[in-house]
């Protein structure tokens, strides 16, 4: 199962980044649109902080201190967006591919979604929280791009 994860981590981490890459300018991942009130630089600094806490600080003991604020907040360089999801996908490859079968089967360590679940079934949802911003990030794009 690990080495399943990591690998569909790996595949959409790196089209996060061909996303992000893909927008025709840099200040266009900070415009927003009627409808749309998360800007895809936003999304992509969200998604690299929600995986580099419950992954890596929670379950890789990384020194990564989340501020969800900032997340939503900061306007930062293409360049380091992109700096962050590589920075992100190197915390799950080492983080996942030291964790064992007993750990999976484990209660995942803080109670996120208001009820206990085993770090397998957690995992699954954070890779579906991914998808989903990717997704939006994917539409914001071309409703921005191409108006």
């Amino acid at each position: 199962m690990l080495t399943g994860l990591i690998s569909l981590f790996e595949r959409d981490l790196e089209k996060l980044k061909f996303e992000i890459q893909t927008y025709t300018a840099e200040e266009d991942l900070w415009k927003t649109s009627e409808g749309i009130t998360n800007a895809a630089g936003s999304l992509a600094l969200h998604i690299c902080g929600n995986l580099k806490h419950f992954i890596g600080a929670i379950l890789g003991d990384s020194a990564y201190v989340r501020d969800r604020p900032a997340e939503f907040a900061s306007k930062v360089s293409r360049e380091n967006i992109i700096s962050e999801i590589d920075e992100t996908l190197q915390i799950l490859k080492k983080t996942l591919s030291e964790i064992n079968q007993q750990t999976l089967e484990a209660d995942y360590p803080e109670e996120v979604l208001g009820y206990k679940m085993k770090t397998d079934y957690f995992l699954i949802h954070l890779h579906g929280h991914l998808t989903y911003h990717l997704g939006q990030i994917n539409y914001h794009r071309r409703i921005i791009c191409y108006k």
